[in-house]
């Protein structure tokens, strides 16, 4: 048998182990995902902007983990979960909003970022 068989042999075998683990979530990843989500419903006093309607830090949390659902196979870092799920409206551009109880309007995903920034999530 010559190298050159062998050779793409082990090229598909590499692509096929890469396109199996793209997506994955690593269960420190995942508790981290799963912490924002919890920290977003906890935001019982703060008002969720999407695409310019307000909604309550419940509602909010529940389409953060439906969307994230949807796009498991996109996801393989908290951070990615952030910037693909929670930044903006894929539909409309949009970005989403956090309206804090004194009134100051952040952007979501900064405000997201910098719970993971702070080691503030995924660590129970």
């Amino acid at each position: 048998m010559s190298a050159k068989p062998v050779i793409i042999t082990a090229a598909i075998w590499l692509l096929l182990a890469a396109a199996v683990g793209h997506g994955a979530v690593s269960q420190e990843e995942q508790r981290k995902i799963e912490g924002l989500i919890r920290c977003v419903e906890g935001m019982t006093d703060a008002q969720f902007l999407r695409n310019g309607r307000a909604y309550n830090s419940k509602t909010a949390a529940w389409f953060l983990k439906k969307k994230w659902e949807a796009n498991r196979d996109k996801i393989e870092t908290s951070k990615d979960f952030v910037a693909r799920i929670a930044t903006r409206s894929s539909t409309t551009g949009i970005i989403y909003t956090i309206r804090l109880k004194d009134g100051t309007t952040v952007p979501c995903g900064d405000y997201l970022n910098g719970l993971l920034e702070k080691g503030m999530v995924g660590t129970n």
